[in-house]
């Protein structure tokens, strides 16, 4: 048996999608393996974390008070102790900011080799991972040459798990060097300002160069509000400082997985397909019949855009 540990994300006070996604990562590969799956949660409030991880598949649970919010030193001792006590074969960690600050350190205290940005998973008398390179047009397969590996996984690979778990939860206690913690979280300051949260948005219209002009954004916020869905954009339109930062999707902005994605004037690039293929739906506008964010789409409209979504908003209202 090669057990699986994979380790939580949370921010202000808020699992993060791919905590729900990584338990569906880590219960495939411990089911290849043969082990069971142990989730991690460090820091915030880990009894009501643990509840909500606690879903069909998961084994065991670990929690560690440790803290309020993320902070390297707690999490990079924590997750190794974790390691040290339980000897998985496998420690996954979600390859987001916090993922990717502590999981190398991780890999290093165990001596370990350490994969990052894995969008696929598998064992073959060892590890398989999949990982894409050159802007994401190129798929990779990495034979782990090793019996155990740290491996952060990609947002938005996995589905979340869901149901209801019978898993053991059990408080992880061992001897914080709190000399070693060197640093303190004091506050948050969103990137590019705003109050929105695409990420959470369960309909987002999305708008990239096709619109042409900073003005015609109104009609692009028009649609959004008779269809009650929240503006995101393609890099384009933030790097013209027409939206902030925060409205991003793609591999540079943010990954999304909403209920609905409605693509207006966006060809399709690799970069941005990689932060919204997740979506449930996704529904594409564009002239160019031969856009790639065609391949991805479940409905297509091939027409501009400055008719099509007048008689959409007409629809709506």
């Amino acid at each position: 048996m090669s057990d699986v540990l994979v380790v939580a994300d949370h921010r202000r006070g808020a699992l993060r999608d791919v905590s729900y996604e990584i338990l569906t990562a880590g219960r495939e590969l411990a089911d290849e393996t043969g082990g069971d799956l142990h989730a991690a949660v460090v820091s915030g409030d880990v009894e009501s974390f643990a509840d909500d991880l606690n879903r069909e598949g998961v084994d065991a649970i670990h929690t560690v008070g440790d803290g309020a919010e993320f902070n390297h030193d707690v999490y990079a001792q924590a997750v190794t102790a974790l390691a040290d006590d339980l000897a998985p074969e496998f420690v996954l960690a979600p390859n987001s900011v916090n993922g990717l600050d502590y999981a190398p350190a991780v890999a290093n205290r165990l001596g370990l080799p350490y994969v990052s940005d894995a969008v696929g998973l598998a064992y073959d008398d060892g590890l398989v991972a999949t990982r894409e390179m050159y802007g994401s047009k190129v798929e990779t397969t990495v034979e782990v040459d090793a019996d155990s590996a740290v491996v952060s996984i990609r947002g938005g690979e996995w589905a979340a798990a869901e149901g209801t778990g019978d898993a053991e939860v059990s408080a992880f206690d061992f001897d914080l060097d709190e000399s070693a913690v060197r640093s303190t979280v004091t506050g948050f300051e969103e990137v590019g300002g705003g109050d929105v949260d695409i990420a959470d948005a369960d309909v987002l219209v999305s708008v990239g160069r096709g619109i042409e002009e900073e003005d015609n954004l109104d009609l692009i916020f028009d649609l959004a509000e008779a269809m009650d869905a929240t503006v995101s954009s393609s890099r384009p339109i933030v790097d013209n400082g027409w939206l902030p930062k925060n409205r991003q999707v793609g591999q540079s902005g943010k990954v999304v997985t909403p209920d609905v994605y409605l693509a207006v004037g966006i060809s399709g690039a690799v970069q941005h397909v990689a932060g919204m293929k997740g979506a449930d739906t996704i529904i594409a506008i564009n002239t160019d019949p031969n856009a790639p964010i065609f391949d991805i789409a479940d409905y297509g409209i091939v027409g501009d855009l400055f008719e099509v979504v007048p008689e959409l908003i007409a629809q709506f209202e």
